[in-house]
């Protein structure tokens, strides 16, 4: 179990970064307006779109102690190169090289942590050790969240991301003391990408239920993204002192936790498409609210979003997995992430130019348009499953 505790610190100090919670004021005062985060964020996501199957292949012929340790060299080198960024290809080198740390750690981490558990004759301690996993990197986040606000008043904006590269060096060194699993390498021929893709969108052409379930938590994930993204520059706005940035974004992390304790309650009682119905009614009405009401009033909508996108996560995902095969899960698992990105590319294009001269809300306004012109879309393809 020495591997054990080791993906305990590196999952703890992969959440405790500082820079995160005044990520987009320091961006902003390096000169990245709404329009260029928007154009980082589309180059972030065609790397994780170009580098996501062909990581996972490498990741079972290569070894998983490597991948981990190249994404954590990585992501020490982004954030040693964001302190040093001035100008827009700065930044755009940084979120490539995000998207490749991303892409090698996507996976590869939830494998090496069975196959160090299987090695131990303990793999069906697999599910308590990743939930636990996930509360140690909550905590993390929650500690650099509060911590971070503070101490961007009393120091400068850079100290965050000073001590985000400390944090992730010690991830690096973590890396470098795990030892490889034993596990059973493919010798097999692996599919082709273009193989890969016919044979899932065949899947979801011969499930159409399931096709519409998966595309709601895509179009859900996506408009989600954009409040993660941008909160920051909204309680700017609202003129919301940094002092408290830390505190919102703890409450907002919070927030994930009942939608998912609730997301099993629901489901006793109601199907995957009334849930889904009502969060998209939330997601409508809140994101509307946000871009037209400029009030402390609209911080309370925001987590309310937040609350129920904690929902959509378990619904979406164990309605997926309860549906397809053995040997299907991981790739149409990984086809769902894949759409993420294009949706988060695509939406990410109309937020851009609803946000000229940083309108943040405008922004908003779009995505509401979005998840409204969605929710009648999914209104009319129930309706019309029902009748068949």
């Amino acid at each position: 179990m020495y591997n054990i505790w080791k993906l305990y610190l590196i999952r703890f100090f992969q959440g405790f970064i500082p820079a995160y919670v005044i990520e987009r004021l320091f961006w902003e005062q390096r000169g990245m307006a709404i329009q260029l985060v928007i154009y980082t964020e589309i180059i972030y996501a065609i790397t994780i779109l170009l580098l996501e199957v062909p990581t996972g292949i490498l990741s079972d012929r290569w070894g998983r102690k490597k991948m981990l340790l190249v994404s954590a060299f990585l992501a020490c080198f982004e954030f040693l190169l964001l302190l040093y960024a001035t100008q827009f290809w700065h930044f755009a080198l940084v979120v490539i090289f995000a998207g490749v740390s991303n892409s090698f750690l996507s996976g590869t981490e939830n494998a090496f942590l069975y196959e160090s558990l299987q090695q131990n004759k303990k793999e069906h301690l697999f599910e308590k050790h990743l939930g636990l996993l996930e509360v140690c990197q909550i905590v993390a986040a929650l500690i650099a969240a509060l911590s971070g606000s503070l101490l961007a008043i009393y120091f400068s904006l850079e100290f965050n991301y000073q001590i985000s590269f400390l944090s992730m060096v010690a991830v690096l060194w973590c890396s470098f003391t795990l030892q490889e699993p034993i596990y059973k390498q493919h010798t097999e021929p692996l599919p082709s990408l273009f193989d890969y893709v016919r044979q899932s969108v065949f899947f979801f052409r011969s499930h159409t239920h399931l096709f519409m379930v998966v595309l709601t938590g895509i179009v859900i994930g996506a408009s989600l993204n954009f409040v993660d993204e941008f909160w920051q520059l909204y309680l700017s706005e609202l003129s919301i002192p940094i002092s408290h940035f830390g505190l919102f974004s703890a409450c907002c992390m919070l927030l994930h936790i009942p939608g998912n304790l609730l997301a099993p309650f629901l489901q006793k009682y109601y199907s995957q498409t009334s849930i889904l119905l009502n969060i998209q009614v939330i997601f409508v009405i809140g994101f509307t609210y946000i871009a037209l009401i400029h009030h402390f009033t609209s911080l309370l909508v925001i987590g309310v979003i937040f609350l129920a996108s904690g929902v959509v996560v378990p619904i979406v995902t164990g309605y997926m997995h309860h549906q397809i095969r053995a040997d299907m899960r991981a790739t149409i698992d990984s086809f769902q992430s894949l759409g993420q990105y294009v949706a988060i590319m695509v939406i990410g294009l109309g937020f851009s130019y609803f946000t000229k001269d940083n309108d943040i809300f405008g922004g908003f306004g779009f995505i509401g348009g979005i998840c409204m012109l969605y929710f009648i879309y999914f209104c009319f393809i129930s309706w019309k499953n029902s009748k068949e």
